[in-house]
Order: structure tokens, then sequence, then C-alpha cells
């Protein structure tokens, strides 16, 4: 089964990428199952039913979220109606919505997801370690409680990805005992900014501590996500790549994987030419002549 998890969807940028992007990517990479942290999808802060329900009708399979989840109050109701939408798990007992999902893969298989969020210079809520086990989304600031979850869950979950700081690691591994690990996702939205926002507001509170109206930046608009590959027979992870598009290259991909004989013609001689040159034979991912080293290896599945 293939995995593909999208970081942070940082409003109107981060959902315009998802549109353009996420059919050329699912039929490319040969995804089984899409998972997106949502609660910055709505002006940056938050989530709304309407902007919900878009992120699903594009082919988002569940949505996490963290400390933004109740930034928009409609949200309050909105989780309670929608069980694809998590909010932490270890918020306490009585908050509206669920921390987890059981879903199907579009071919039928089970798929459990679990939202979390951190302690370490957050939200004091309950202790993620005895709430946890299975897909996790872990959304959290410290690097060091992400990885001592990785490790705390390793041989237990497929995949272990953490969220938040908007900010795209290069520490994707496998752990020894088979569950691949990421400590940031990095963000769906416009990179040309603090980690989403404007640069001169995020700058204004910096230089002069003085409350700032943070508005949602525009420029250079990239989606970060990572795929995990995981064994059908036994749930751990055979393979972990982090990718990164910017929005040309999701327009482009989107035009590769239109399946036709002459397109079909191009990707095998582009398989024959990427395995000429590595002196060994390219990965044939389905039938549209999408070669390995995708991502930030090559940014390219066409």
């Amino acid at each position: 089964m293939r995995l593909l998890f999208i970081g942070d969807i940082v409003g109107k940028p981060g959902r315009d990428l998802l549109r353009q992007g996420l059919p050329g990517l699912v039929e490319c990479h040969q995804i089984d199952f899409v998972i997106a942290n949502a609660e910055n999808s709505a002006g940056g802060f938050g989530i709304t039913r309407e902007i919900g329900e878009q992120i699903l009708d594009l082919g988002v399979d569940v949505m996490t979220s963290g400390n933004h989840i109740w930034d928009k109050k409609e949200a309050l109701d909105y989780i309670g109606t929608e069980p694809r939408l998590l909010r932490p798990a270890n918020y306490p007992a009585g908050v509206p919505g669920n921390g987890s999902y059981l879903a199907r893969s579009r071919d039928g298989r089970s798929v459990g997801v679990i939202s979390l969020m951190g302690r370490v210079f957050m939200l004091n809520i309950d202790d993620p370690f005895s709430v946890v086990l299975r897909e996790i989304d872990f959304h959290a600031e410290a690097t060091s409680e992400k990885l001592a979850m990785g490790w705390y869950l390793d041989g237990k979950v497929s995949a272990v990805v953490g969220t938040h700081t908007h900010v795209q690691t290069a520490d994707e591994r496998i752990l020894p005992k088979g569950t691949a690990y990421l400590t940031d996702a990095g963000m769906t939205g416009p990179h040309d900014s603090i980690i989403g926002v404007e640069v001169e507001a995020a700058l204004g509170r910096f230089l002069t501590a003085l409350p700032a109206r943070f508005e949602t930046a525009t420029a250079n608009p990239r989606l970060n996500a990572v795929i995990v590959e995981a064994d059908d027979r036994t749930g751990l992870a055979t393979d972990i790549e982090r990718i990164q598009y910017s929005a040309d290259e999701l327009h482009d991909l989107g035009r590769s994987v239109l399946d036709t004989p002459e397109r079909t013609a191009r990707g095998a001689r582009e398989r024959e030419r990427i395995s000429a040159a590595a002196g060994a034979p390219a990965r044939v991912l389905g039938a549209l002549g999408c070669p390995s080293g995708v991502g930030h290896r090559a940014n390219k599945c066409q």
C-alpha cells in the first residue's frame, strides 16, 4: 500500500495546490490512500465546513489537525459530524470530535489514522504517549518529542509523520523495526513567507514584540508531502520518500499523466533514458511512464 501524507495546507494558496496537483500525484505515484493536515486551510488559521468538504472532494481520505483546529468557531460543530476530520486524540474526554479513524483505501484495505499533539512548547493537554497506536500524524513543536514518539511506536505502526513547524525536514528513514519516520512533512502553501505568513508582518512582531495582524502570503506556492510504502502483510514500511513540487511542476505533472499512447511511449523512452544514465533498471510505477527518483531527488514523475 502506498500512502501520501500532505504537509500543512495553508490558506487558499495551499488549497489551490491541492486542487491543481493531487489528481496527478495520486495517478503518477500510484497512491492508495491520502492524508493531509488541514488545520490551517481556512485563511491560514483553522478550518470551516465548506473548506473541509472541498478538501475531501479533491481526494483526501482523512484530514488531521493540531493546535489550530478550534481557530474557526464553526469547527466545533463540523468536527462532530465529519469523522474524517481528526482533532488530536490526546485532548481530554468530552472534547468534540475524534482523534482516530479507521478508513478504507481505494481498493478496500483498512487504514487506521491517529492525530496527536505534543506538549513541549505547546498547550499542555493529555500525554500523547499513553493515547497512541497505528498511522500517526504527530503535531508537535519539539523535534525530540516527535523522534521519541517514532522510537516508541517503532514496529507497531506503518509511519510516524510530524507536522506543525511548516518546514520540511530531511531526516526520513525507516526505523529498525519497520516504522517509517519523518520529523516534519512541511507546508503546502506559500514558501516565500515566514511559515505561510507575509514576511513584513511576521518580522514586525519579531523586531518590536508588538502584536501584528498576520496575513497569509501568496508567493512561491509549493506542495510538501511524504510517500510511505507499506507491506500489505505486515503493515510495516518498506520505503519512504519526501517530495516537493512547485505549482508549475504540479501543472506539468498533471499533464504528463494523461493516459494517451503518445504519453505512454514518451514515458517508456524516459524510463530507458534514466535507466541508461543510472546503470540500473528504472522502477516502473504503473503504466504511465513514472520513473523512480522522484520528489526531492528529481521533482519529476513524468
